[in-house]
């Protein structure tokens, strides 16, 4: 499908109806496609077809003499814990417990247990708080936002710089502010801009200081192994920095191998300080005798060491970064010409942030919708859905082969242009 056939000028010199022309014509044949969420593609799902078919009839026993098929081990097979602890968390093996497949749930079980009980350093359970509020960096992920929703915890928004989020306002509002208890942080290549957190910022983080005792970073480490290109972003040193500043408990960091073997079926990783590990063990213990060691043997047996780890990423880097090339050519060809619409060219992760003119995003997304092209709805990467500009969209290209990118990419581009011809047209 070529959108602009007929037309001989590149797509931003055409005018409001010629765009319309073009718009109904899709509409008239609209393609089927879904690239609102982050998904693994078929291809990236079956790297991981051997993984299916273990552990076999292993008969391994961990180094901690725990049998993988019985009860026990609350904190996870070492081995496991080894192999993903400076990959995946960049901290050691007895600073992270094993979960199950996803992080998400580690993070809302934390905040769980923080409501009930408190953290370490809490003076009461956040539950018996009069207010609770966490900064969120925007553009962010929208489960982290309505994570906060199902907690009724207010959200501050705070502006993603090239460098990570605005220091300058996250110090003023954390030493100002006792009930600001936490910051979501996804500091290697952001959801969804991609953005990765600078070594000032991170050590900033760090070092600052906080009104609330008990305030804690949740270090979403979601794609420490998810590049796209050969500068490999190196994990942050989050722990030895905090503790260096004298904020040893300041952070918990989560991460997960679900798109690194197969989402339904991996493992998520829970890591923080001594203290803070007991606490969050001293807690889980109720709520279960032993994690799935079965899946933590599976995962060993398949990656087997860290460089299988990375040698297996590897094979994912080559399925997906042509398509953010691919993402990268078609934005700038459809937007040349075009003011005031960006987009980043992330070095990893699964996502795109698209910037356009003010008031534009919605309608852009509608359209795209009428047309056939579902599009992560405009808002979500805010918190409560209010992009107070209604000027961003997260693109996920991650799920779709290259000639399905390219019809839903020249529908975009087509719609964000006819949403702001019709802004300029009836302001």
């Amino acid at each position: 499908m070529n959108v602009f056939a007929g037309f001989e000028k590149r797509p931003g010199e055409l005018t409001r109806q010629q765009l319309e022309t073009c718009y109904f014509r899709v509409k008239d044949n609209p393609p089927d496609i879904n690239m609102a969420r982050g998904l693994p593609s078929g291809a990236q799902l079956e790297l991981a077809n051997s993984f299916l078919s273990l552990p076999g009839k292993s008969d391994f026993v961990s180094g901690n003499a725990i049998d993988w098929r019985n009860y026990g081990d609350l904190q996870g097979l070492p081995e496991i814990r080894e192999l993903v602890a400076d990959l995946l968390l960049g901290l050691s093996a007895d600073q992270i417990a094993v979960g199950e497949n996803s992080s998400l749930a580690l993070m809302h079980e934390a905040l769980g247990y923080a409501f009930s009980h408190g953290l370490y350093a809490s003076p009461r359970p956040w539950g018996k708080e009069p207010s609770i509020k966490f900064l969120c960096p925007v553009p962010g992920y929208d489960r982290h936002f309505s994570m906060c929703e199902d907690y009724n915890i207010e959200m501050v928004p705070i502006p993603m710089l090239e460098t990570g989020p605005d220091m300058d306002m996250i110090e003023r509002l954390v030493a100002s502010d006792p009930t600001i208890k936490g910051m979501w942080c996804v500091p290697k290549y952001s959801n969804p801009s991609g953005t990765v957190y600078c070594g000032e910022t991170v050590a900033r983080l760090a070092r600052m200081r906080a009104a609330a005792e008990d305030f804690v970073l949740f270090w979403d480490n979601a794609y420490a192994v998810h590049h796209l290109t050969d500068d490999e972003v190196s994990n942050q040193p989050i722990a030895q920095l905090c503790e260096e500043a004298g904020h040893g408990d300041r952070f918990f960091v989560f991460a997960s191998t679900s798109k690194i073997v197969l989402p339904g079926a991996g493992l998520a990783f829970f890591g923080s300080s001594a203290a803070n590990l007991a606490w969050w063990l001293s807690h889980r213990k109720y709520r279960t005798i032993g994690p799935d060691k079965v899946n933590q043997l599976r995962h060993l047996l398949f990656l087997r060491d860290s460089q299988g780890l990375s040698d297996h990423m590897r094979k994912h880097r080559s399925l997906l970064a042509p398509k953010f090339e691919r993402l990268e050519a078609q934005l700038s060809s459809g937007f040349d010409g075009v003011s005031h619409v960006r987009w980043t060219t992330p070095k990893g992760g699964y996502f795109v942030s698209l910037d356009l003119p003010e008031g534009c995003a919605r309608r852009a997304v509608e359209l795209a919708l009428q047309a056939g092209v579902a599009l992560t709805q405009a808002g979500a990467t805010h918190p409560n859905e209010l992009d107070p500009c209604d000027s961003d969209i997260r693109l996920a290209p991650t799920c779709l082969d290259l000639e399905t990118l390219d019809v839903a990419t020249q529908v975009l581009v087509l719609c964000v242009l006819l949403s702001i011809a019709q802004q300029e047209y009836f302001r």
